[in-house]
């Protein structure tokens, strides 16, 4: 009994290693993040949506969905805060196309994600952004060209819901959404620093090397399926990311990975299937699988 606790307490004390060297690598941009993410939240959020409800009454055509795309990134709302803010877009006659790009974008990456990947690295950062933004443009292209004239979207279910930051002082309506932002975040962030610090000790390097690394499409293709059920979120799958890159994971790989995380997370997943029904969830998903895999192996190719 004497020897399985020495065992238990040196694993332990391993584990502990591995867990506070990226804690103080990655929580600085952990924190950051939350803070940036909050005063976009508190002080730019209704301007940004405001730049987009403006949009429906320019004739850019197909063209609008980049400037929508890049304002889906900018905003720092959920998939379930969004959804009921492009109802009411679309109530306004705002184009699906340019609804579908918005919400894409704006389920694969948002201004505190962007900080977080910054741990990852300025080539990790970039392929993130790139690839997210290519991702929207797409998903707006295929509503444009095979849904111009029926509805892809089905909103009626969906009201915008208030506000929580309604406080009249705005120094604590910031305070109170970053702690929000904590409480939302904190816990999958010091799971996924735990999870990458039980990588580093019982899988070994060679093995995250064959499967993710080199430019193969057996790669890619393990880390746009694994994407799908480990996802839940963002701040919590840096530190994997981060430590898997370490370990021989190829950018492509990675990539393929950021794609189809956060858009087969289970509460995306949730709103998304109401807003569209069965088909058209269904395409969805194909979507993402098929985008990511190609995303993966370009990347790949590219880098």
């Amino acid at each position: 009994m004497t020897e399985l606790f020495a065992v238990l307490r040196r694993e332990i004390i391993y584990i502990w290693y591995y867990f506070e060297i990226q804690f103080r690598q990655i929580c600085w941009y952990w924190i950051l993040g939350m803070l940036i993410g909050s005063f976009i939240s508190v002080f730019a959020k209704d301007k940004i949506h405001g730049i987009f409800a403006g949009m429906k009454d320019k004739k850019w055509g197909l063209f609008g969905i980049i400037p929508a795309c890049l304002l889906g990134i900018a905003s720092p709302l959920c998939m379930y805060g969004t959804i009921p803010i492009a109802a009411s877009f679309r109530k306004q006659g705002m184009r699906e196309d340019w609804l579908a790009a918005f919400m894409m974008a704006s389920i694969l990456l948002n201004p505190q994600l962007i900080i977080y990947s910054a741990a990852l690295g300025t080539t990790a950062l970039t392929v993130r952004i790139v690839t997210c933004f290519l991702c929207g443009c797409a998903a707006g292209l295929l509503v444009f060209l095979f849904f111009r004239k029926r509805d892809f979207f089905d909103f009626s279910s969906f009201e915008e819901k208030a506000s929580h930051d309604t406080h009249p002082d705005l120094l604590i309506r910031y305070l109170l959404n970053v702690w929000r932002n904590i409480k939302a975040t904190g816990l999958y962030f010091l799971f996924g620093i735990l999870l990458s610090a039980l990588f580093q000790r019982y899988v070994p390097q060679d093995l995250m090397t064959k499967v993710f690394g080199g430019n193969e499409a057996w790669g890619v293709l393990m880390a746009a399926t694994i994407g799908v059920p480990l996802y839940a979120c963002g701040g919590g799958t840096i530190p994997l990311l981060q430590q898997w890159l370490r370990e021989g994971m190829s950018m492509g790989s990675a990539a393929a990975f950021m794609i189809t995380g956060p858009a087969t997370k289970i509460t995306n997943l949730g709103a998304l299937k109401i807003a569209m029904g069965w088909k058209r969830f269904a395409l969805y998903i194909l979507f993402v699988m098929l985008f990511s895999f190609l995303c993966g192996v370009a990347v790949n190719l590219a880098v």
